[in-house]
């Protein structure tokens, strides 16, 4: 059996990927592209991109078997010239929903909702949304719990974990297989035995409502006992980069997937008072302050938090509108620490930082809070929700919130887009064409006037190679598993958990989950990604399609609903933010 060769095709704006034989000889080869293009064979000029393959213009009688093609850096880049006169095959043959099976049938219509057994709105929310992970998804189908390195040798826990793991991931599984929502009896049993907080009822026996918070933190909180081992976490990367470098002290799927690396910095804010004179705190040796030094530590967060500062009355020290804003207030504040140089307790300021990203990136909005009530009969206090508006975007940077090392990482590839970016619009200023354009209407010209010389064919060879590929830059390490090499820190927002009500221990709870745009789904709708997107008014913020999880319920809706999930008034306001890393 002869070998294939992965091979992309440049012809005009497309790029076509087909598999290379040279025993099928030219023939074959153009045969294939006419099939794929409509541009007839005797019309076809194919000249090459990479280097080692034929010069100039293919020939009919040139013997591909004679290349090397083995020891060319896949794929093999060809451009070809031609006009399409001919009808082309469909690449996809149109499938009737009728015709298929039913766990086929069932991604093709809206999702599948989650009954609710009884103010489980909670739980029906966050599943909803961590169902679309496909990293958490495939650690769970390879999880075996004989082997897992479980809960700190507590069996009977260890047992109860593994049951809910097994039942969550049986919940994705029957959701998928359903056109009709489904009921998670299992689920909802195996929470309240492995969280028995979870299972408390009211004064009439009816079950309490519970923060979906919680359940999401001690969801994987079990998780993260029982996912461990290389080769679980592994089979959630799937062959993306996950080696030690990119780990980072991740020894578990959960803190590689969801966790990040936190570098806190604590500083003195006293010294440089006592250093100014004050007889009684400051310690001199040999006539200068003593300096206390910084105190830097690492810790690991599975989750960011937009902390709200309790509202925008008067007895906020910040008023916090945007969600960057509540971020950068929670990973800054002041401690009380003893100080060596001092002699005593002072005030330190404590500082944040991201030392590793990771490829999910969950922020709570602190919406919650318990409030002290010493008036009150019981002096118990109260748990209380704050109302007030906090916008976010489809786009989080994180970048200002890394570590300087992350920063200078990120910086190569945000500085390289930058300057591609620059240079497009000043070409546009000066009228100039795209670069496509232009490198395309020289090789019209060559071959409008090319002859069968060599001096010809060469001229032909050299506009080819002036489309090819830009140098690579050089390698930049690691930030965080699974990331691309390219990452610049942009996450895109895909789920939404909100919250609907005054009350923080009743509410209602629904999920908000971005629409899966699968190969399947094309299939069927006809839908297309090269198509011109729709846009939210004026802004550059994408228009796409999402579904919200309103329990058994299942409804469409847009972007810019989404974003009108940002509190303010009685309607459903986000809770928790689900992001991943932006390709």
């Amino acid at each position: 059996m002869s070998t294939k060769y992965t091979t992309n095709v440049k012809w005009g704006k497309e790029s076509i990927e087909i598999q290379l034989d040279p025993s099928a000889g030219v023939a074959g080869l153009k045969s294939e592209l006419q099939a794929r293009t409509g541009v007839p064979m005797e019309r076809m000029k194919i000249m090459p991109k990479s280097k080692g393959l034929w010069k100039g213009v293919l020939k009919d009688n040139f013997d591909l078997s004679t290349m090397k093609l083995s020891g060319i850096k896949p794929p093999i880049q060809i451009l070809m010239m031609g006009s399409a006169t001919l009808p082309v095959e469909p690449v996809k043959k149109t499938v009737f929903l009728e015709d298929l099976p039913p766990e086929e049938a069932a991604k093709m219509v809206e999702p599948s909702g989650l009954v609710n057994l009884g103010n489980t709105c909670y739980l029906n929310s966050v599943t909803q949304c961590l169902r679309v992970i496909p990293h958490l998804r495939d650690s769970l189908k390879s999880y075996s719990p004989s082997a897992a390195n479980n809960s700190g040798g507590n069996q009977q826990q260890a047992q109860i974990h593994a049951l809910l793991l097994k039942s969550l991931l049986g919940t994705f599984d029957t959701l998928d297989r359903s056109p009709a929502a489904i009921s998670p009896n299992n689920l909802v049993m195996a929470t309240k035995m492995a969280f028995p907080q979870m299972a408390q009822t009211g004064p009439q026996g009816q079950p309490m409502q519970q923060d979906a918070e919680e359940f999401y933190s001690s969801l994987i909180g079990a998780a993260a006992n029982e996912l461990r081992g290389d080769n679980v976490i592994r089979a959630a990367f799937h062959g993306e980069k996950c080696g030690a470098d990119e780990l980072n002290g991740a020894v578990n799927v959960i803190d590689a997937v969801f966790g990040l690396k936190m570098e806190e910095t604590l500083t003195c804010d006293e010294l440089s008072t006592a250093a100014a004179g004050d007889e009684k705190d400051a310690m001199e040796t040999d006539g200068n302050a003593l300096v206390e030094p910084s105190v830097t530590t690492y810790d690991l967060h599975r989750k960011l938090v937009c902390n709200i500062q309790g509202g925008s009355d008067a007895s906020s020290q910040v008023n916090v509108t945007h969600l960057a804003e509540g971020i950068q207030l929670s990973l800054t504040g002041k401690v009380e620490k003893y100080s060596d140089a001092l002699g005593r307790n002072a005030q330190w300021t404590r500082s944040q930082k991201i030392a590793r990203l990771p490829p999910y990136l969950v922020v709570q909005f602190g919406r919650f809070y318990w409030k002290a009530t010493p008036d009150s009969q019981d002096h118990a206090g109260v748990k209380c929700k704050v109302m007030k508006p906090v916008g976010f975007q489809g786009t989080l940077d994180v970048y200002e919130f890394c570590s300087d090392s992350v920063k200078k990482v990120l910086k190569v590839a945000r500085d390289k887009i930058a300057a591609e970016e620059e240079d497009r619009v000043a070409k546009k200023l000066r009228g100039e064409d795209d670069d496509d354009k232009k490198e395309e209407g020289k090789l019209e010209e060559a071959m409008e006037t090319e002859k069968t010389g060599d001096e010809d064919e060469d001229a032909a060879l050299q506009a080819a190679l002036a489309m090819s590929m830009q140098p690579e830059t050089e390698p930049q390490p690691p930030v965080g598993p699974g990331l691309p090499a390219d990452f610049r820190g942009l996450y895109e927002l895909f789920a939404v958990v909100t919250h609907k009500g005054r009350d923080a221990d009743g509410g209602h709870y629904m999920g908000w989950v971005k629409a899966d745009n699968s190969d399947s789904r094309k299939a069927i709708t006809g839908d297309n990604d090269d198509k011109k997107r729709e846009k939210i008014g004026d802004t550059d913020e994408d228009n796409d399609d999402w579904f919200v999880f309103d329990d058994d319920e299942v409804s469409p809706c847009k972007t810019e609903d989404i974003l009108k999930l940002k509190g303010g008034g009685d309607w459903h306001m986000s809770y928790l933010n689900f992001y991943r890393a932006k390709k």
